[in-house]
């Protein structure tokens, strides 16, 4: 083997995980550095993308845009499969337990109103002045908003293999302006209710503390000195999951494609657009297997450990944000600044007032807290949530903080049928009407479990 620079399938990958530490470094750099850019709360792993993005665009370094497709397409799979195998603390509080499905509730709720509005500004578009347009592009707006890069990605490729041209770059670009909506209007709106006395932004440093024995290892874990390193461990069954993953999704497109091709052909994009979904249910299945073995003395050990697991996780993400930002391909939306301009204007909006509405209602005590926390992540990322809620809430005394991660783990199940709406509505025009009216009534039944689990919930 040639181990020369001359041999770019061996050098190419390093080379371009070497610029994405390199926009990383910079942009904490000049995060920490500017204040201007400091006090936009913009996270470091966004700024990294813009900054790599603005790069790429100028051909200033060489970037492999297929490879950054890739990482954003692997990053959102892998970080779900490590946090879907964190083991999970027993609550037996019933309240608890109604404030996590409260927060799910909410969590895809708002997913429903951005998928409607999305979706009645691509329509009025297409039978207006841009009947051209991909009548499902509006739908674009929860994958981009509401669940960010990854899932913008892998939708707008899906879509973009059934019609819409430019939908991997349409969703990104959506997703971009996510993060600057959370960031920009969580700012200003901060300042303004502190200039009106009804909140109060706090100075305060970067939480720090060390790593304590009992905060890595938990009880009964394999231990820090056995012959495999634990993050060997964590990597290990992480990638039996994504493996298990891609033969099972592989097995399901083959079965259908040689007995069913028609069905083949709309359903096989959406599993494989989907493959974190299947990834997650199968390291909660695994999960579930150690579990069982461990309690009939078979596995004598926790194998997962929750620290590591949150490590992987949060740099698979920031991974992903950064690549996907990166990707996005200005000359693809070229003919699309219309429909991206208002729907991400409406959707910021929308997104705005449902929030402040529903929180203020369903987070007595915290209001402000519940609110900014949930319009970061619903626009941005939970990362973009917590930086919001740092501002006003430091030390996190209120439970906003967590109902976030709650809410995260709760949305999956609920969020379920969106992916079958998402999937709809690419089938024709006729069918974007009936997932507006689908979506509609969905969303009716979600408000009506929030209110009623509210009335009994202790907040």
């Amino acid at each position: 083997m040639d181990y020369s620079a001359a041999n770019i399938k061996l050098w190419n990958m390093l080379i371009q995980i070497g610029i994405i530490a390199l926009m990383v470094i910079a942009s904490n750099i000049l995060r920490n550095k500017i204040p201007l850019i400091k006090k936009t709360l913009i996270p470091t792993s966004v700024l990294a993308g813009f900054l790599l993005l603005f790069m790429k665009n100028f051909d200033w370094l060489p970037v492999d845009s297929q490879f950054l497709e890739m990482v954003t397409y692997h990053g959102i799979a892998i970080g779900f499969i490590a946090l879907s195998l964190k083991v999970e603390k027993k609550e037996t509080s019933k309240e608890a337990t109604k404030l996590m499905i409260k927060n799910g509730a909410l969590i895809v709720s708002t997913y429903l109103v951005q998928a409607i509005i999305g979706l009645v500004i691509s329509l009025v578009l297409a039978f207006t002045l841009m009947p051209d347009l991909f009548p499902a592009s509006g739908i674009l707006l929860p994958m981009g908003y509401g669940q960010g890069p990854g899932q913008a990605n892998n939708v707008g490729t899906t879509y973009e293999k059934l019609g819409f041209i430019g939908g991997q770059s349409y969703g990104l670009a959506i997703a971009a302006a996510g993060f600057l909506t959370a960031c920009i209007v969580g700012v200003i709106y901060i300042n303004i209710q502190q200039k009106k006395a009804r909140i109060q932004q706090q100075s305060h440093e970067d939480i720090s503390g060390s790593v304590t024995i009992d905060t890595y290892q938990e009880k009964n874990e394999i231990l820090i000195s056995q012959s495999i390193d634990q993050l060997s461990m964590q990597m290990a069954l992480i990638i039996l999951v994504y493996l298990s993953t891609y033969l099972t999704i592989k097995g399901i497109t083959d079965l259908l494609g040689n007995h069913l091709p028609g069905v083949a052909t709309t359903i096989s994009p959406l599993l494989w657009g989907f493959n974190f979904i299947f990834a997650s249910v199968l390291a909660i299945l695994l999960k579930a297997i150690i579990t069982g073995l461990t309690k009939i003395k078979i596995i004598k050990r926790q194998y997962q450990n929750n620290y590591l697991l949150s490590r992987i996780s949060g740099l698979a993400f920031d991974v992903m944000i950064i690549a996907g930002i990166a990707s996005i391909n200005f000359e693809n939306i070229s003919a699309l600044w219309l429909p991206f301009t208002i729907t991400c204007l409406a959707g910021g909006i929308f997104t705005f007032i449902y929030l402040k509405f529903i929180c203020n209602r369903i987070y007595p005590n915290y209001q402000e807290e519940g609110f900014l926390s949930m319009f970061g992540m619903l626009t941005g990322t939970i990362s973009s949530g917590i930086l919001l809620l740092r501002e006003i809430d430091p030390d996190f005394k209120t439970p906003a903080a967590n109902n976030l991660v709650s809410g995260s783990g709760t949305g999956i199940a609920f969020g379920a049928p969106v992916l079958v709406l998402i999937s709809l509505a690419a089938k024709s025009t006729t069918w974007c009407f009936g997932v507006i009216g689908l979506a509609t009534i969905y969303l009716a039944l979600l408000l009506a479990l929030i209110f009623t689990l509210n009335k009994n919930t202790a907040t």
